[in-house]
Formats: C-alpha cells, sequence, structure tokens
C-alpha cells in the first residue's frame, strides 16, 4: 500500500503537469526483478516519445494517466512504491507487480522553463 507521504508527492506533481503540457514527454520505462539491487543490465527496456496533451487520475482501477496523439499511458497507484524527482523536469515511479517484479518508469520533459 502506498504511504501517506509517497500519496502526497505524487498528487502534488500531478497538480502541477499541467505545466508540461504541450512538451515533448519521453517516458523510459524498465521492467525488472528486484534481488538485492537495482541493476540496469538485467531490466527490459521501453522508450517512448510523445507530446503531453492531457493527464488525469482514473478512479476506476485507481490509475495516473498521461496521454499523447495516439500514446496513453498508465501508473498504478495502487503499486507506487517509490517516487522521486532525480532532476529537473525528470520524475522516477517505481512500482511492484509481484514478489519480486517491479516496473520503472522515468518521465523527462522537454520543458522550456
Amino acid at each position: 500500500m502506498i504511504s501517506s507521504e509517497l500519496r502526497e508527492r505524487v498528487v502534488a506533481f500531478f497538480e502541477e503537469i499541467q505545466k508540461y503540457y504541450g512538451s515533448v514527454t519521453e517516458i523510459t520505462e524498465g521492467l525488472y526483478s528486484h534481488e538485492e539491487a537495482f541493476d540496469a543490465n538485467f531490466t527490459t527496456w521501453n522508450l517512448s516519445e510523445f507530446t503531453l496533451i492531457r493527464s488525469a487520475y482514473r478512479n476506476n482501477g485507481a490509475r495516473l494517466m498521461m496521454e499523447g496523439e495516439k500514446m496513453y499511458y498508465e501508473i498504478s497507484a495502487e503499486r507506487l512504491v517509490d517516487f522521486k524527482q532525480p532532476g529537473r523536469n525528470v520524475y522516477e515511479f517505481v512500482e511492484v507487480y509481484g514478489l519480486n517484479v517491479y516496473r520503472i518508469t522515468k518521465v523527462r520533459f522537454q520543458y522550456k522553463y
């Protein structure tokens, strides 16, 4: 279950995401089995790029959604175990999907300001 502190940070991010509308958005997604520590070499990666046009919270299923033209990406709010901002206009979500299976989603906005 998501901690209240983590929930507050994610809500704050989505309350301000509108400033990124119209920005080219890069999503790097990785699936990995977490043993002792995350290792990028043992992760399956996917990369998508689109212009962000809208975002929302989907109550049915508790999903955070980002949308571009012909692109739709969701993150499970219920499965979040970590959220951080490792850089300017860069955010990282980690969801747990099984005993030792995780999905890491790195979102980078090419924001002018």
